[in-house]
């Protein structure tokens, strides 16, 4: 669709013209501001309530007076729109707004005598006269494609890798190598599609129709000229005269796709992310020059109302974390998105999931009416379209198996197919049978005909087709094609002419629309929106900011201009400096998740991805450089830092410039690595590195040479050395620490002060001095650092921008599946299926296994039934006085529109609900249900949420386990899985890993699944379906709705929601509870056979559904669920509500309850316990999935090995066999910090671990399965061997390389301690986790944590130093100042210490004393240290004799180590009472 290359593609209104009945499309084009177009000017503020409000008042969906989409009118409107814009139409400003404040389905006609219809020949003779004397060519392109093949990676059965291959392949150094740098091959090369050919003109729809895996999105992808991904495409490609080259070169926009997943930034509005688009599109070349602001409103305006989401334009888009619009709107406004790209060949993959029959033919005649009118070149591929959508169609490609079997006219493929051989099927519609003869066990051939002599193969099948008529006229058509290019240059001058002009100013020799100035400046206003809108995590990071600010600021409250405010005066600049370079590593997973929007915008020629990032870096100056000065001015003035206003700017600036310089390194991190467990251990390294040279923690002198260079590209490093120059050049400061002190030393001339650069006879010691002793850092290197910082920020921005552009992850034509390796077992069982399966389709056996006998009588009913949820300013009603019974032995369907209430029908009904008000009678039997109805109920969500390490087999048996009564003998249990999973025909992958969407089972495979797991629990009462068949193509919906008939058959009670259910598939039901919106009935009843009973329902009330219609899409349209009005001039629900047949409803439900309690009453009383099996048994099976999911997780327990490993690697080679001087003291206090980064490493892992077996927790708990408590302490126990094996990693490159004291009692202690750590780490995480909704959420705790631990444990400034109210309570409360003492103390105690030269302090003996003899009353007093030579004069004093003289001041005790210890192990133990409670009584998944 073309809305905008020039064309202009303005709002029109839809008026029905009564007299045809037809629709007819009236220019009603208003301006900008009109009420038309603005925003409701409602008083209600909340825009949730505001949507209902609107829904209720039109239940047509917000539709205007139309029958639909009517191609031919819809051609005539766009005409004239066009008329208008090139100033020859009327102006019809006048009658903008005309149906503000009416209720559109009952409002009279009268006003449609205002309006003008359209002569349809004339408006289009004009239009083009209209663009001749405008000047704008048409931009038409057609695509021819010969031998076309496309390898991809896959086709092999890959067995799971698990934590042992982990290790093992990283020392297979040249395959990490590849890896690391995402070269790396996995599997073999297969031909995913083979010897395509075939040519579409401009102005042609073609249907592109295939099996699951047959290679649909394959052929979209390429056709739309989107290679990446696969390994070789080959064969020729021609975009009009060009190849596929040179148009991905210059005209890469120009052929776009439209993938099935909907991805948008979900703080965005649908207007904001359709106003982007715009402001990325809008042609340079506008009609009479009308502004960019008033085309952008107007196209957004049609847009929306073409789409029928108008209610929505102020809405959030959302996402599963974020509330926004429902799945059906969301997929529309991706639609709309990739409308605005003006494209010449649209490619669309399966993009009408989710929504409903109305809404689906709506959306393909809107493509219809934009191919016709703008002659694209456009490829749909559908699964379950009508007969109708099948109609809009010009031509039609049918894959088998990556061949190309059909490819021609879609009037005449059904007959093909027939003359093959196939069966004919009249009742099957179009798509329906083409995809049928290309499935092996669902084809059927017609009498005469059989595998022997008509096509049974995709090899054969294309070879009949290539050899046919069809075959021959494809090869004519495509040489006339050929001929027409190369001869008709006008067409292809007047593309480039169209592409060209399409352009605005800045962009001409560019692939985009926009300059590169210009894509800057509109994602700035996108990504300031992104942000501002995001007022939760915008709130959270102010408070943690401000919360750590005054953290630090009492901690260094006020400090000295003395010695004793030196060392904690740079403690507090180290760590003002690195809380925000920590609030700068969530950019990794930003951009990380970012990628895939980056992708498709890229792949839309929006912007350049280098544009993003220089945008974001504006932006995010923007806002943190506000927070930063909040914190600047908080830490700075709190502390007492120097009282200079050049010396806070100084301060302020550099925090700013380090947090841009590692956001844009986390950024190029995110960007060179391939996926975020390479990027959290490459980050890691360099971290460690970073950190160690920041001149604080190991000043740079004494740094190891091989490492001392990293100081000069590292930002925190130079920003710290310049923070401490620039603070310490202005100080002059007291002396407080000469030796020797105490009574008798008095005289100055014979003391020295032990504070580095301190001159001996002097009380005085310069800052500058200090800093230049201490750290070598100079005053004047303030500017030079700054400059080197600017340097790095280019130079980290220059690597994003470049490495955006070059480098590209993402999956394309992976095919592979992964398996569980055989064993004896597993190949037996295997065998058996395969063998039934063979059996079952040579005899054509439709009968249900033998086990499947439903043994329940049990009814559920449902009275009255209102559901209201809380919202701001009230309550909300999304049920509305609902009707209704399941009865065993019975299919119901439950329809309805988008947004009618059909998941939220089916959640209250299966007690699913846990937020919001019901009110009205659901029973069981005539009672209220008991603690065993969950568990007795199966409900298959429309999420597919399942573990992804197990197999499709350990799934089902893992349900059977745990759902079936305890004394049902295991064996039994097994052998009724084997027959589900026959059942539901997954023999092939029975032994498969489910894995995620993105890297698994097919989407049809894992709604299998979740069917699968529901039914190997037995429900005892009902089965509740949730749209089992969305996502899935015809065969495999008709396949699993004839399998719930065969269930029903055996006495089942089910109740269903389904969406898009052609004819075939609806008679399958055996009764329909129909809901339009609001939650509101508009029939329960019977279906009838050709659904007799329904259609009579309707034609008494005037709504006669014509003999060739399906009814079930019918329907809906008569209810008016789509943009078509209903039918008839009363609500459907009200006429429902008044009717008999609701009147008997409630009738047979008092007889069936009264029958139910007579019957249940004679019967034995069931077992009403809430969980099938008992505690011991929930934890035995659930321990056990958890430890397979973690030893079949390589990534997750390798990642946190290799960053344990390797941080002790670089911080012990960093410390390198220390000496035991005095500087060597704080060196080993400073490698036992280290310890303490241990949780930041571990929590950025369990976290997201958490919270992802929480969610397959949720859904598991709701069906009664098992408790929390065998779910939190499954965790906690799989994650003990890995805290093991990471402790015994990180403690001996730790302990042994800087050469810690190897005596066993201390060595044992100090590993221990370690262990001890890694359990607290990771029951801290988890806790952490269990009390908060999401990860993220408990991302946004971890840096508050962390610096309230390594602040108040005694290193970065001692206990004595500490303010009192910090000391008093959160210096013991503090987990790791246990940790921390404990482990100095056991290192240092009896520990002798020998200073090097460097380290002596030289002051002179009073002339009539030898140093021993001045010296001797200071260590009587308790004087620390020793003299080198006591018989001399000149005194040379090391500050510390043994290791205890050094923690003494720090208040350790050597005797406090186990009590100590002790303590630490209990903090474990309180994280996990924490966790157990959180877990217990803390229910996020509100629904």
């Amino acid at each position: 669709m073309r809305p905008l290359a020039g064309r202009g593609n303005l709002p029109f209104k839809m008026e029905k013209e009564q007299a045809s009945g037809e629709l007819v499309f009236t220019a009603t084009a208003s301006l900008p501001g009109s009420d038309a177009h603005s925003p409701s000017n409602s008083t209600i503020t909340d825009v949730e309530i505001q949507r209902e409000h609107e829904r209720n008042d039109n239940p047509s969906g917000f539709a205007y007076p139309t029958h639909g989409v009517s191609v031919k009118q819809a051609e005539a409107d766009f005409a004239e729109l066009q008329r208008e814009l090139s100033g020859m139409s009327r102006q019809y400003s006048q009658v903008s707004g005309h149906h503000a404040g009416t209720d559109i389905e009952k409002s009279t006609h009268s006003s449609q005598d205002k309006l003008e219809r359209f002569d349809l020949e004339g408006t289009l003779r004009g239009n083009k006269k209209d663009d001749e004397e405008s000047g704008i060519r048409p931009k038409h392109i057609g695509v021819i494609w010969d031998s076309l093949t496309v390898k991809g990676v896959g086709g092999t059965e890959n067995y799971v890798q698990t934590f042992p291959d982990a290790i093992i392949g990283f020392f297979n150094i040249f395959q990490t190598a590849k890896d690391l740098l995402g070269l790396g091959r996995h599997g073999q090369e297969v031909d995913i599609l083979q010897n395509f050919r075939g040519v579409t003109k401009p102005g042609e729809m073609v249907l592109v129709l295939g099996r699951p895996g047959s290679g649909c999105t394959t052929f979209l992808k390429v056709i739309a000229n989107q290679r990446f991904g696969y390994t070789n495409v080959q064969g020729d490609v021609q975009y009009g005269p060009f190849d596929a080259k040179t148009f991905a070169a210059n005209y890469r926009g120009e052929a776009v796709y439209n993938q099935e997943d909907d991805i948008h930034h979900p703080t965005l509005t649908v207007g904001q992310t359709i106003g982007f688009a715009l402001d990325m599109k809008t042609p340079g070349k506008r009609p009479l020059g009308i502004s960019k602001k008033e085309f952008k409103e107007r196209v957004i305006t049609t847009f929306l109302k073409m789409f029928n989401i108008e209610h929505t334009r102020n809405t959030m888009v959302g996402n599963a974390m974020v509330r926004g619009v429902s799945g059906g709107e969301r997929k529309r406004v991706s639609i709309a998105e990739m409308m605005t790209t003006s494209a010449a060949l649209l490619a669309w993959d399966n993009t009408t999931r989710g929504l409903d029959a109305s809404t689906a033919l709506d959306y393909v005649r809107s493509l219809r009416v934009m191919t016709n009118i703008y002659k694209t070149t456009t490829f749909v591929s559908l699964y379950q379209a009508s007969e109708n959508i099948y109609e809009q169609f010009d031509k039609v490609l049918v894959i088998d198996g990556g061949r190309e079997v059909y490819f021609g006219p879609a009037k005449v493929a059904r007959e093909y197919f027939e003359s093959l051989g196939f069966k004919e099927k009249p009742r099957q519609t179009t798509p329906d049978y083409l995809t049928g003869c290309t499935d092996p066990f669902e084809r059927e051939y017609a009498d005469g005909y059989s595998p022997a002599n008509a096509p049974h193969s995709p090899e054969i099948l294309e070879k009949a087709f290539n050899e046919s008529k069809l075959g021959r006229d494809l090869a004519v058509e495509m040489a006339t094609y050929r001929k027409e290019v190369e001869e008709e240059t006008e067409r292809s001058n007047n593309f480039q002419v169209a592409v060209k002009e399409s352009k605005q100013r800045g962009a001409a020799r560019s692939v985009y629309s926009v300059g590169f100035h210009l894509q800057i400046w509109a994602l700035m206003q996108r990504q300031f929106l992104i942000k501002w809108q995001d007022k939760f995590s915008l709130a959270i990071s102010w408070f943690t900011a401000i919360v750590v600010a005054i953290q630090v600021g009492t901690v260094w409250l006020d400090l000295p201009k003395t010695s004793s405010g030196a060392f904690t005066r740079g403690g507090a600049i180290f760590i003002a400096l690195m809380f925000n370079v920590f609030e700068a590593f969530s950019e990794l997973a930003s951009t990380m998740l970012g990628r895939s929007i980056v992708n498709k915008h890229r792949a839309f020629t929006f912007y350049r991805p280098s544009a993003l990032w220089v945008a974001q870096i504006f932006v995010d100056l923007l806002f943190k450089s506000v927070q930063i000065l909040v914190f600047s001015i908080m830490v700075y003035f709190m502390c007492n830092l120097v009282l200079d206003a050049g010396a806070f700017f100084i301060f302020y600036m550099m925090i700013v410039l380090v947090y841009i310089s590692m956001t844009l390194f986390f950024r190029t991190v995110g960007c060179l690595c391939p996926d975020f467990d390479y990027a959290i251990k490459f980050a890691a390294v360099i971290m460690t590195f970073f950190i160690l040279t920041t001149g604080y923690l190991i000043q740079y002198q004494y740094g190891q040479k091989w490492i001392r260079w990293i100081f000069w590209i590292n930002p925190m490093g130079l920003g710290f050395a310049a923070m401490m120059a620039n603070e310490f050049k202005h100080l002059s400061m007291t002396c407080e620490a000469l030796v020797p002190n105490g009574p008798g030393y008095g005289n100055l001339a014979n003391q020295v002060c032990t504070l580095a650069g301190s001159i001996a006879g002097s009380l005085e010691v310069s800052g500058s001095d200090y800093i230049t002793a201490a750290f070598e850092y100079k005053p004047s290197d303030v500017w030079r650092n700054f400059g080197i910082i600017i340097a790095l920020i280019i130079f980290f921005l220059a690597t994003n921008m470049w490495l955006g552009e070059k480098i590209t992850f993402g999956a394309g034509g992976n095919t592979a599946k992964v398996f569980q390796k055989p064993n004896e077992e597993r190949k037996e069982l295997s065998q058996r299926l395969s063998q039934k399966r063979d059996e079952r389709r040579a005899g054509k056996t439709e009968a249900v296994g033998s086990d499947l006998e439903i043994q329940s009588k049990a009814v559920l009913t449902w009275e009255d039934l209102c559901y209201d949820v809380p919202v701001a300013g009230g309550k909300l009603r999304l049920l509305n006085n609902i009707f209704g019974y399941v009865k065993p032995g019975e299919l119901t369907a439950l329809m309805g529109a988008s947004g009618a209430g059909k998941t939220t029908l089916l959640d209250v009904l299966a007690s699913r609900k846990s937020i919001g008000v019901i009110t009205g009678a659901t029973l069981v039997d005539g009672l209220k249900p008991g603690n065993s109805f969950q568990r007795g109920t199966a409900y298959a969500e429309q999420l597919d949420v399942h573990e992804p390490t197990s197999t499709v087999r350990e799934a089902l048996r893992f349900s059977a386990k745990l759902r079936q009564p305890y004394h049902v003998p295991q064996e039994e249990k097994h052998a009724y899985v084997e027959e589900i999973i026959s059942l539901l025909e997954m023999e092939d992958i029975a032994d498969a890993i489910i894995g995620t969407p993105e890297a698994g089972l097919a989407v049809e495979q894992r709604k299998r699944v979740t069917i699968g797991v529901e039914l190997a629990a037995k429900p005892e009462l009902l089965l509740f379906l949730d749209e089992p068949t969305s996502g899935l193509d015809s065969q495999s919906a008709f396949n699993i709705v004839r399998f719930l008939r065969k269930l029903a058959a055996t006495g089942q009670a089910i109740l269903c929601t389904i969406h898009q259910p052609n004819a075939a598939l609806f008679e399958n039901f055996d009764r329909l509870l129909l809901l339009q919106r609001g939650g509101r009935c508009v029939y329960f009843g019977d279906i009838g056979k050709d659904a007799a009973v329904l259609r009579s329902y309707f034609a008494r009330h005037g709504a006669h559904c014509p003999p060739d219609a399906n009814p079930a899409e019918w329907m809906l349209d008569a209810i008016g669920a789509g943009q078509a009005p209903r039918i008839g001039d009363r609500d459907w629900a009200d006429l429902f509500a008044e009717s008999p047949e609701l009147a008997n409803i409630k009738s047979h439900i008092s007889e069936l309850k009264e029958t139910r309690l007579r019957e249940v009453g004679e019967a034995v009383a069931s077992d009403d316990r809430e969980y099938a099996t008992p505690l011991w048994h929930q934890l035995k099976v659930v321990h056990t999935r958890m430890h397979v999911g973690f030893w079949r997780s390589p990534n997750y327990g390798f990642t946190r090995l290799f960053n344990h490993v390797v941080v002790a690697l670089i911080v012990g080679l960093a410390y390198l066999s220390l000496s035991n001087s005095a500087t060597a003291l704080q060196y080993r206090i400073f490698v036992i910090f280290y310890t303490t980064i241990l949780p930041a490493i571990i929590l950025a892992q369990v976290e997201p671990k958490y919270d992802i077996s929480r969610m397959i927790f949720y859904r598991e708990s709701s069906s009664k399965m098992y408790g929390q408590f065998a779910f939190a302490s499954s965790l906690v126990m799989a994650e003990l061997p890995y805290s093991i094996l990471c402790a015994v990693g990180f403690f001996l490159p730790l302990y042994y390389i800087p050469g810690f004291q190897s005596e066993s009692s201390r060595a044992g202690y100090q590993f221990f301690a370690i262990l001890i750590t890694e359990m607290f780490s990771v029951t801290l995480g988890q806790m952490i986790a269990a009390l908060t909704p999401n990860a993220f959420m408990a991302s946004l705790v971890n840096p508050f944590a962390m610096i309230t631990f390594a602040l108040f444990c005694g290193v970065t400034i001692p206990k004595p130093d500490m303010p009192k109210f910090w000391r008093s309570w959160l210096y013991e409360l503090n987990p790791f100042t246990r940790l921390i003492s404990g482990m100095v103390v056991t290192e240092l105690h009896d520990l002798k210490v020998r200073c090097k030269p460097v380290e002596l302090y030289s002051f002179n003996a009073p002339a009539d004393q030898t140093c021993g003899e001045y010296m001797e009353r200071f260590f009587t007093n308790g004087g620390a240290g020793y003299i080198v030579d006591n018989a001399t004069a000149l005194c040379q004093y090391c500050a510390y004799k043994v290791g205890d003289q050094f923690y003494e001041p720090l208040e350790f005790t050597f005797d406090h180590r186990w009590r100590d210890f002790g303590i630490f192990t209990a903090f474990v133990g309180s994280n996990l009472i924490l966790l157990f409670l959180g877990s217990r009584y803390l229910n996020f998944n509100k629904r």
